[in-house]
């Protein structure tokens, strides 16, 4: 083909958290049968590529018109396609430059195709939180990231989780969104500095294991074949389940494992619904040796099974009531609503 002839010019979009020999037929049909295939030097898709047995030329770093003229000029000198693997930045500015390369009055013309080779996998994102955050722990990174230890980091577990809670409960979708990245953030770090551990060390991968591993364990309804048809008769199952792995909780204590450091109403409804399951009732009998009827903890611990018994959730329903107290107070100071204090207060 002569320097004037018509070119043909493959733009092949990829998704830089999906490998190379993840993308699709018509991406690899393309390559192979491409004249001539481009990609920059440092492009980790270019060396997927590369090691797929394609022959890809490096373009060494240059700005989108730089890189627009010189495609055009291979184009209309190349016999045949060219295809350029695009950065995994997605290559900014390059499709208008490419608009004002190709208008040039009396320019061979040139035919611009796009093609989406990979596109990002459901959860695809959670591996630019693991990439990030391995930045910020690592030599170089963050000083603040790096001197945190696992108890360090628990008062920012126990704050972001309540703030999740309060956001999911405010209906405020971009909240919960940001709510609920902020207590990712605390799964991803935590899993950071326990891959440093000198004895036992783990990684975001051993959490993720771990966590698979139970949900398909715990739901033999939809992984093993076990008849559940219902929400009562899943949760049951889930119980029986749960109650066979936790090998140390003795038969005789049915609050072995919840955890004493939950919001005291949550606690208690949590042990009433064991109770529950051991066949036990709570009534001011059961409550008498623990400070008889007229023990105010004894009163509200009867509330809390008497609200369980209607189907309501003692702590958010309280929780609901404070936020209309604190939006009623005609005192409030504008701005004083919880959860507006400036982020760097201590």
């Amino acid at each position: 083909m002569s320097e004037t002839s018509e070119g043909t010019l493959v733009l092949l979009l990829t998704s830089p958290r999906v490998p190379a020999g993840l993308m699709t037929y018509a991406a690899w049909a393309r390559l192979v049968g491409a004249a001539r295939v481009f990609g920059r030097e440092e492009d980790p898709q270019v060396a997927g590529v590369m090691n797929e047995g394609i022959d890809v030329e490096r373009v060494p770093p240059s700005g989108p018109l730089a890189l627009a003229e010189h495609l055009v000029a291979l184009a209309r000198a190349t016999d045949g396609e060219v295809v350029w693997v695009g950065s995994e930045d997605g290559d900014p500015g390059l499709p208008e430059a490419l608009s004002s390369e190709l208008t040039t009055p009396n320019a061979p013309a040139v035919v611009v195709e796009m093609l989406v080779g990979s596109w990002d996998v459901p959860g695809s994102r959670v591996l630019d939180l693991v990439a990030v955050m391995d930045r910020l722990r690592s030599p170089g990174g963050c000083p603040w990231d790096a001197e945190q230890t696992p108890q360090s980091l628990v008062p920012y577990l126990i704050e972001e989780t309540h703030e999740a809670v309060e956001a999911i409960e405010s209906g405020d979708r971009d909240h919960i969104v940001e709510e609920l990245g902020d207590v990712l953030l605390q799964v991803a770090f935590q899993s950071r500095v326990g891959q440093e551990d000198p004895e036992h060390p783990f990684s975001i991968d051993d959490v993720a294991a771990g966590i698979v591993d139970k949900l398909v364990r715990r739901h033999p309804h939809v992984f093993a074949g076990v008849e559940a048809s219902t929400p009562h008769e899943v949760a049951a199952n889930w119980e029986d389940i749960k109650a066979g792995e936790k090998a140390d909780r003795r038969a005789d204590d049915p609050f072995a494992g919840i955890p004493a450091g939950m919001p005291t109403l949550a606690r208690a409804d949590k042990m009433l619904g064991r109770l529950a399951r051991a066949g036990k009732d709570v009534d001011l009998a059961l409550l008498e040796p623990l400070g008889g009827p007229a023990d105010p903890g004894a009163r509200l611990l009867a509330l809390v099974a008497e609200l369980r018994g209607e189907g309501v959730d003692a702590d958010a329903a309280l929780r609901a009531t404070l936020r209309r107290l604190s939006r009623s107070d005609p005192e409030r100071e504008p701005g004083s609503e919880p959860g507006s204090e400036p982020e760097n207060t201590p």
